[in-house]
């Protein structure tokens, strides 16, 4: 059983719940969509992948799971909301599968605090963050390439105002006093991130 069918199942049962019918090869079309390069397929096998190293972590395992497969699920590279319309489209589809409302409130939360607007505070949206900034901390190859791939998806944007903006994303993340809000995390990535930062800006 591959990473994503296995997780997927995992997610779930962790949950006690039965996924709708098709929801997975729907997703999984979704992050194939032609406009994505970084928010792709790639990146939801990599964020499982770090999952699965710190899943014994996660104080709602199937949660931050699920949250993980939807947080990119929507992504217009044009769009003002994607967070909120992944969020939106999980809920819908827990709620049709009797999730309780304490489990839609905190996967939406889960999903929403991908926007990187502020530091979480609850354990699990710490978890699910680190696991989405891994890519900071990738190897200097991974994180050439993450660069390419993040700036093909904003190929329409002028150079000056694309580097403009993304220089002050990136300084906002090496002003914090730590990237990293887990020790797992920090431990195995807060240096190298510093690195490769520091190295684009």
């Amino acid at each position: 059983m591959t990473l994503l069918p296995a997780s997927w199942a995992r997610g779930w049962s962790d949950l006690g719940l039965q996924p709708p019918s098709g929801l997975f090869d729907q997703l999984v079309r979704a992050y194939e969509e032609p406009q994505r390069y970084y928010h792709s397929l790639q990146h939801l096998h990599e964020c499982l992948a770090h999952f699965e190293q710190v899943r014994h972590l996660a104080q709602q395992p199937g949660e931050v799971a699920i949250a993980l497969w939807f947080h990119d699920a929507i992504y217009d590279v044009r769009g003002k909301d994607n967070e909120r319309q992944s969020a939106d489209w999980a809920c819908r589809v827990l709620a049709s599968c009797q999730a309780s409302q304490a489990t839609l409130e905190r996967v939406e939360r889960l999903i929403m605090v991908t926007q990187h607007d502020a530091t979480p505070s609850e354990a699990d949206e710490q978890l699910l963050v680190d696991i989405d900034l891994a890519i900071l901390g990738a190897t200097p190859a991974r994180f050439a390439e993450y660069d390419v791939q993040v700036r093909a998806e904003y190929a329409w944007v002028p150079g000056f105002v694309y580097r403009m903006k993304r220089r002050k994303i990136l300084q906002s993340f090496l002003a914090r006093s730590t990237i990293y809000s887990t020790d797992h995390f920090r431990a195995r990535h807060e240096a190298q991130a510093r690195i490769n930062l520091v190295g684009v800006l």
